[in-house]
């Protein structure tokens, strides 16, 4: 097994290592301190059936289910089709995920730990993949504000709600219904990793609708603030699929973005994601 290292701030490949078979101890350990450091890591060439796929990420915390039920395997829950696929006029799949900077499920008291996608579809125009997805270090743009910043934004919490993040942009209106049913919580505006120990931010523009104990125009004014930090293109990783590709993502240290560069029915696009439960954020 080889990991390596991206040239950004963020990222590695993870390669020589066969996922459809169960990781001595030792080898696992070795994968998750690479996640642990690196946030976002590929595995390149997998060929995993549902259970597969489902047992290796169980080795990082219990499995999740998306409150779009829709979208899930019929015969796997935990697993959510993300896809632009169409069947009689209606969508098999999640086909805007990802459309807006995010980390997935904030609005949930206990915030998944990682989430993993596994491309078994992947469009393409003129021999180029298309579908990238970007990500940015929430870790390293904490580490990058004054001192000041941080003492200031220490010990701040925000409330979040998934129906802002979509009514503010615009998208996700099919399923606006289900987002409102979701309650809102609490978090830090400054997380600490629960493995690696570091500050992130965990601020999200739209979905934070407000901090504790601050006027509403001057909490929006340091929300997007801060969320405008941690998406500079200095703290950028491009992930560029590979039929195939297994990819996971830390969502405490991390944000990402989908880019929509493809379009059904000229582009096909069909992933497996399943998301790994985590810990109170504090």
């Amino acid at each position: 097994m080889e990991v390596v290292p991206s040239q950004d701030v963020i990222g590695a490949e993870i390669r020589d290592i066969d996922l459809a078979q169960p990781l001595p101890a030792e080898e696992f350990a070795r994968v998750e301190a690479a996640f642990n450091t690196h946030a976002v890591v590929s595995f390149p060439g997998q060929f995993l059936d549902e259970e597969q796929l489902i047992a290796f990420a169980r080795r990082f915390g219990e499995i999740e289910r998306n409150f779009l039920t829709q979208y899930s395997h019929p015969r796997h829950p935990g697993i959510l089709y993300v896809s632009n696929i169409q069947e009689n006029g209606r969508d098999i799949g999640h086909s805007d995920a990802g459309r807006v900077w995010h980390t997935d499920m904030s609005f949930t008291a206990r915030p998944p730990r990682a989430t993993l996608l596994y491309a078994l579809e992947v469009p393409v125009e003129n021999g180029v993949a298309l579908g990238n997805t970007l990500f940015a270090s929430a870790a390293d743009a904490h580490d990058s504000l004054p001192v000041e910043t941080q003492r200031r934004i220490a010990g701040l919490r925000a409330l979040h709600q998934v129906a802002g993040r979509r009514a503010r942009t615009g998208t996700g209106q099919h399923d606006q219904a289900q987002r409102r049913d979701q309650p809102s919580v609490v978090h830090p505006v400054v997380r600490t990793h629960p493995h690696t120990g570091r500050k992130c931010l965990y601020v999200i523009k739209g979905e934070c609708e407000g901090i504790e104990g601050m006027a509403k125009d001057e909490a929006l004014t340091l929300i997007d603030e801060l969320a405008d930090r941690i998406v500079e293109p200095r703290f950028h990783h491009t992930h560029r699929w590979r039929v195939r590709d297994l990819l996971m993502w830390d969502n405490c240290s991390v944000q990402h973005l989908a880019s929509f560069d493809y379009q059904w029915p000229r582009h096909r696009r069909l992933m497996h994601r399943v998301t790994v439960g985590g810990s109170v954020p504090f």
